[in-house]
């Protein structure tokens, strides 16, 4: 039996993906390369030994998403592919409504066609909306603020809905947070294309001079040093919860989780550790707020510690180290 990892090439994909190969289990990829590069697929393959089978596909592509299942024995899905950037998907609503839900749902379409009934959801904390207070616990009210934490709940309420009428279903909704950092060979980490709209990534292109400066969106929240707070978490603890998160499949309905460190970090706080952990300066200039961020959020991760036995292993500074080393190591052209 294999899992399917959707958008197994891009960041949070790719390290899921050497986790369970290490953990002995067979990887199936599924990944457009909209957001991410094939040659993941040969360093995932560097690091464990064992390259995972790979389709060049997208979940839009009905035809294409049926032949991965067709081919394959495929038990559960972890389910990271999807756009993802805040402040893109209030310019392009439309599109990622189309490309996350639509996506989704052909995926949902082929799980039942081939009596897979697992699925392990990447959502995000942005279902939450504006928190009135933090740390944010899982049964807090869900809201949003921007179109792509819309199709993050959506995607939430059309796999419980599933979860309902089916019950031969299991559902891991992992809400997380911030993730940063890179595997500790280098060789994987964030890596979009073109301007990174993630904190870290745009940092490290920025100390590499591949960018002139970073901007910090906004100075004036009702935050310590009035720049968002967030947190941030390392990619390594955040693929292994999902790795935890299959145990929780065994039982039938919907299990929800906050993947978190529990600790809120400022941008300038977060600069500040990149800067003395790697003694490197980072130019910045504030600018203005961007359209549907927050000023704070940080989870509650108690509840995957104790049904789970999951906690978030990795700090800030094993975070700042590697993303700079896989920056340094990197040779995107």
């Amino acid at each position: 039996m294999s899992i399917l990892i959707t958008g197994g090439t891009g960041y949070i994909g790719s390290h899921t993906c050497v986790d369970f190969i290490k953990k002995g289990l067979d990887v199936i990829i599924l990944d457009n390369l909209s957001n991410s590069r094939a040659e993941v697929v040969d360093y995932i393959e560097q690091i464990t030994g064992i390259r995972p089978k790979f389709y060049h596909t997208d979940l839009l592509d009905r035809e294409g998403t049926k032949k991965v299942f067709d081919e394959n024995d495929i038990e559960s899905v972890i389910h990271f592919a999807g756009l993802k950037a805040v402040g893109e998907s209030v310019l392009k609503p439309v599109e990622y409504y189309r490309n996350n839900i639509v996506g989704t749902l052909n995926l949902i379409d082929e799980m039942r066609a081939h009596n897979c009934f697992k699925i392990v959801f990447s959502s995000s904390a942005t279902v939450y909306g504006k928190p009135k207070t933090v740390p944010i616990k899982e049964d807090f009210p869900l809201s949003t603020t921007n179109p792509y934490g819309t199709t993050k709940l959506f995607i939430e309420r059309i796999l419980e809905d599933l979860c309902v009428a089916d019950d031969r279903f299991s559902v891991a909704l992992l809400r997380y947070f911030n993730p940063i950092g890179a595997h500790e060979s280098g060789l994987i980490g964030d890596d979009p294309n073109g301007i990174p709209n993630n904190l870290m990534p745009y940092i490290t292109r920025v100390a590499k001079g591949v960018l002139p400066h970073l901007n910090v969106f906004g100075n004036d929240y009702e935050t310590r040093d009035g720049t968002g707070v967030r947190d941030y978490i390392h990619v390594i603890d955040l693929a292994a919860g999902h790795y935890s998160a299959l145990k929780c499949l065994e039982e039938k309905g919907v299990h929800i989780y906050n993947l978190g460190t529990g600790r809120g970090y400022s941008v300038l706080e977060i600069i500040e550790a990149f800067e003395r952990v790697n003694n490197v300066k980072i130019p910045y200039i504030i600018a203005p707020r961007r359209a549907g961020d927050i000023a704070e959020c940080y989870a509650d991760p108690s509840k995957a510690a104790y049904e789970l036995g999951w906690k978030a292993e990795l700090g800030l500074d094993d975070m700042c180290r590697s993303a700079w080393k896989f920056e340094q190591l990197n040779t995107r052209k």
